[in-house]
């Protein structure tokens, strides 16, 4: 949707713009905030964020995009921007001494720690643990907190946990985001953080090619590996892995209750080196089949978000579209666009395969956009303005409940909005792929064919910590342009097609849709 729009986080010291801060030495409670130039704390000075699920391409690790698209910012932003200080106010809790300044809720539920006047030290590995339960406390999407008082649980933790090492502190933080029984909310060591970064800036990965979720339902103790896609051509979809398996085991070690980087470690290696999938699919009825393994040579895959293809000699009648400009049966020309990821480079690939279709006379274009996991949500956004002249494009949920609508500002950005379009997805179609899916049907803009969507409408984005480390967090959740909840439900298609019988790739499609048996996409 890693699986992106900042930090839908607030701070008592920036209303208005994001600030930076400065933590004084321990011992002391002030903390100084100066305004920021609207930039957080990510890598290149812009706020990392991630739609959520997966987010590069289609990599083996199952990582989630996290570094916004250099493409024009939504108006998302402006929600995301009430909350550029979240740092800020995750440090000013870690340096307040716990007995006078920290924001803390009545005075019946305070703990020794915590009780009014008492002035007591906290170590460094306390302070740090703090910084990330105040992250999640300013951050996280569900005020509830999984049902749970969110300061008992800072208390029961810093009462029961060890705190003698940064391996303890680790592990506490670990448990900490656990008790969210949020698959997307999780901590990030150091070089998991670096190696996340790094990830996005990377047109080529080294692995199996899958992309990774985790079971819902269940908690993170007992979830599983779910596959949202393979990547297109990679080894584990020639082994024959689709969206929707249950990965049990990698090489005989079971995967329950383990994290997503934990499988990134399991299924990453040098290319050419050998690793056996256990997995099992699910039936018709949802329940999932007996266990196959399934060898596999890890090897590099090359990311390509966009390919496309002019198809001439189409037969128009038979896909739904009107008589082609150009007289004679089979004289029609479609103009298809596989966009297997949102990343830096899709929004320049899509413009490109737009015009190619006007320059040649299409008279429709397909959208496919099945398999693929989302990436970085600005770019899917993006790619809707394109393609419609006005309207609504998404809505976000902050954790007031308070919405921001993305438009598509009266077709400021559109390069086509007449074509005929048919929108193509299936169960590994999700996050950002889902919303712009979503908005090209609510506006009647797309047809939409294929199956239900994978159902991923929770947004990330990555806090730093003072050490190096960081948390993914969900901060949002997303809407179609009608109000429909995206999370676990999905996009219902207009024409319900087995995916698999749609072909899948610029050359396959072409000959599918100039072939006398040729679906009916277009309405």
């Amino acid at each position: 949707m890693l699986l992106r729009e900042q930090t839908l986080l607030g701070s008592r010291c920036a209303q208005q713009r994001p600030s930076t801060c400065t933590r004084r030495p321990i011992g002391t409670s002030r903390v100084t905030c100066k305004a920021g130039n609207e930039r957080g704390r990510g890598e290149t000075g812009a706020p990392q964020v991630e739609d959520g699920l997966s987010h590069p391409p289609p990599v083996v690790s199952g990582i989630e995009q996290v570094r916004p698209a250099p493409v024009r910012q939504p108006p998302t932003i402006g929600l995301a921007r009430r909350a550029g200080a979240a740092f800020c106010a995750a440090a000013a809790a870690a340096a307040l001494s716990l007995g006078g300044g920290m924001l803390a809720p009545p005075a019946a539920q305070l703990g020794p720690l915590g009780a009014p006047g008492a002035a007591q030290a906290v170590s460094t590995e306390q302070l740090l643990f703090l910084e990330a339960w105040r992250a999640v406390d300013r951050a996280y999407v569900d005020k509830s907190f999984n049902g749970q008082s969110w300061f008992r649980v800072r208390e029961t933790f810093l009462k029961q946990s060890s705190f003698d090492s940064r391996a303890d502190t680790y592990s506490a933080i670990r448990k900490l985001v656990a008790s969210l029984d949020d698959p997307f909310t999780r901590f990030l060591e150091p070089v998991r953080l670096q190696r996340l970064r790094s990830d996005t800036q990377r047109s080529s990965v080294t692995g199996v090619g899958v992309e990774l979720s985790l079971t819902q339902g269940s908690g993170q103790a007992n979830s599983q590996l779910k596959v949202v896609t393979p990547a297109e051509g990679g080894p584990s979809e020639r082994a024959g892995v689709r969206p929707g398996d249950v990965i049990t085991a990698v090489d005989g070690k079971p995967t329950a209750g383990i994290s997503l980087y934990e499988a990134s470690d399991l299924l990453q290696g040098p290319p050419g080196t050998p690793v056996t999938l256990t997995v099992r699919s699910p039936g018709k009825d949802g329940k999932l089949g007996p266990e196959r393994e399934l060898p596999i040579v890890r090897e590099v895959i090359v990311i390509k978000p966009v390919s496309a293809a002019s198809c001439s000699g189409v037969n128009t009648a038979a896909l739904g579209l009107p008589a082609p400009k150009e007289p004679g049966a089979g004289s029609g020309r479609v103009e298809y666009i596989r966009v297997s990821t949102f990343n830096a480079n899709t929004v320049e690939g899509v413009v490109a395969a737009i015009k190619e279709a006007k320059s040649s006379g299409a008279e429709g274009i397909v959208l496919d956009l099945r398999n693929n996991p989302g990436g970085l949500f600005p770019a899917g956004v993006e790619v809707a303005k394109l393609l419609l002249a006005g309207g609504d494009v998404v809505l976000i949920a902050d954790s007031a409940g308070v919405r921001d609508i993305v438009s598509a500002d009266a077709g400021a950005l559109a390069l086509d909005t007449r074509t005929p379009l048919s929108v193509w997805v299936n169960r590994g179609t999700a996050s950002a792929s889902e919303v712009l899916a979503g908005a090209l049907k609510d506006n009647g803009r797309a047809v939409v064919v294929g199956d239900g969507t994978f159902g991923k409408g929770l947004i990330q984005t990555v806090v730093d910590l003072s050490d190096g480390s960081g948390l993914a967090v969900t901060v949002a959740k997303y809407q179609t342009p009608s109000g429909l909840d995206i999370n676990k439900v999905g996009i219902r298609p207009d024409i319900r097609v087995d995916p698999d019988t749609l072909a899948l790739g610029p050359e396959a499609a072409c000959r599918q849709l100039a072939g006398p048996d040729a679906p009916r996409v277009f309405g």
